[in-house]
């Protein structure tokens, strides 16, 4: 068994949650192989390389091998290689930093529980 569906493939190798997750998120346009667009019922196959974007990152994922079910998270080497920069994950957890340091305008100021996690982001007491 050397292809199988890619929304299968993702949510095998433990990218998405489900399944169905998966592929809404190919019918969306926000998965590719090889650079093409791609849909959930597309065959992926050994040596293709995924592009899929999964929440504030955009992972590269080269194809390994392809699971007959969900795999565990020690075994994923066996099943994929992440080419994914690790720039990549500095600007998301950049952005998520970004997200918490946002108010809403008007919500005064900030309580004591959310003074003590800014001090703890930036490392002041």
């Amino acid at each position: 068994m050397d292809d199988t569906r890619l929304d299968k493939w993702l949510w095998g190798v433990r990218v998405f949650k489900t399944r169905a997750e998966a592929a809404a998120v190919c019918r969306n346009g926000r998965v590719q192989v090889n650079g093409l667009d791609a849909k959930p019922g597309r065959d992926v196959h050994v040596g293709e390389v995924v592009t899929a974007r999964v929440g504030m990152v955009t992972r590269t994922l080269k194809v390994v091998g392809v699971p007959r079910s969900r795999v565990g998270a020690k075994q994923l080497p066996e099943f994929l290689v992440d080419l994914t920069p690790a720039a990549e994950y500095e600007r998301a957890k950049q952005a998520s930093v970004e997200h918490l340091l946002a108010r809403e305008r008007g919500r005064g100021r900030p309580t004591k529980k959310e003074r003590r996690q800014m001090g703890e982001l930036f490392g002041f007491e």
